[in-house]
């Protein structure tokens, strides 16, 4: 992953031996967790302002530090999004087929995401039909709690979220929707009003706090996303763009149409570098670093 620049970070004198990639990541992934200790990792130094090295630092260090320090030392709550997408903003064809837009270099940012927030969460449509695992086996860390927002209770208890035990799993959904079938032990349910329809994502932001989940990626899918950018909800998007054109297909954003491009949203953002692919890191939040 190639950085652009990151005006607080930057190494301090060339010390050998060179800080590597998987020391650099072990660093962020203890200090985004309270129960690890950055200071660990010799001759490195992480905070909200910045990094500081007083040792050499690899290329690929310095670029995942400056791509995923603002994350992993942001103080109190985070809100994350990330999709994945062709250059025409598909993140599927017509018939659903997604596997794979992004390149390998992605699904490890995606993975890496994952290990440095609390819970991770996805609608009821990408829990049916990608039947996704949400864990982090591409990269050494933690893995969240799984998160499925199942409204109308309509997850079949055959998905994988449902019955594999490797991590975690919350499924919230409807009050007076109950889900049909068993889940296994690691799967907590949880009733939740809904608000026309669907669960109001700053309410949803405040029960998974209450459950000590102050860390959420919001992973998909594009509906999912959507509804909690157009909340303000959101303090980052990650935009991860495959030079692909598909052409038709599943949008990756769909909000509130508008009438002219005054109205549309220029957020302050940074370009990274994920093999073939472009990562767009949206600053949705002016108190973001």
């Amino acid at each position: 992953m190639m950085a652009a620049s990151y005006p607080t970070g930057g190494p301090m004198g060339a010390i050998d031996p060179t800080l590597s990639l998987n020391e650099a990541w072990q660093a962020l992934v203890h200090v985004a967790h309270p129960g690890g200790e950055a200071s660990a990792i010799s001759g490195l130094r992480l905070s909200p302002a910045g990094w500081q090295a007083n040792r050499s630092v690899s290329p690929q260090a310095r670029d995942l530090l400056d791509c995923l320090l603002p994350l992993a030392t942001r103080p109190g709550r985070l809100a994350i999004a990330q999709l994945g997408q062709s250059l025409d903003g598909r993140i599927a064809t017509e018939s659903g087929h997604s596997h794979f837009i992004n390149g390998q270099e992605s699904l490890v940012h995606l993975h890496r995401l994952r290990a440095l927030v609390d819970a991770v969460v996805v609608g009821a449509g990408t829990a049916s039909e990608d039947d996704p695992r949400l864990t982090v086996r591409h990269v050494k860390g933690p893995h969240p709690v799984r998160v499925i927002l199942d409204p109308r209770g309509r997850v079949a208890p055959d998905r994988l979220l449902l019955r594999d035990p490797e991590a975690p799993t919350l499924h919230l959904h409807g009050e007076g929707a109950p889900p049909e079938g068993p889940a296994g032990a690691h799967v907590q349910r949880l009733a939740l009003p809904l608000v026309a329809g669907g669960f109001a994502p700053a309410s949803l932001l405040d029960a998974l706090v209450a459950l000590g989940l102050e860390r959420v990626l919001i992973e998909g899918g594009g509906v999912t996303v959507s509804r909690f950018l157009e909340a303000g909800v959101l303090h980052r998007l990650h935009l991860l763009m495959a030079p692909l054109l598909i052409g038709s297909g599943r949008p990756g954003l769909a909000m509130t149409p508008i009438d002219t491009l005054d109205e549309a949203r220029r957020p302050p953002s940074r370009t990274f570098r994920c093999g073939d692919d472009t990562l767009f890191d949206l600053i949705l939040d002016a108190s973001a670093p």
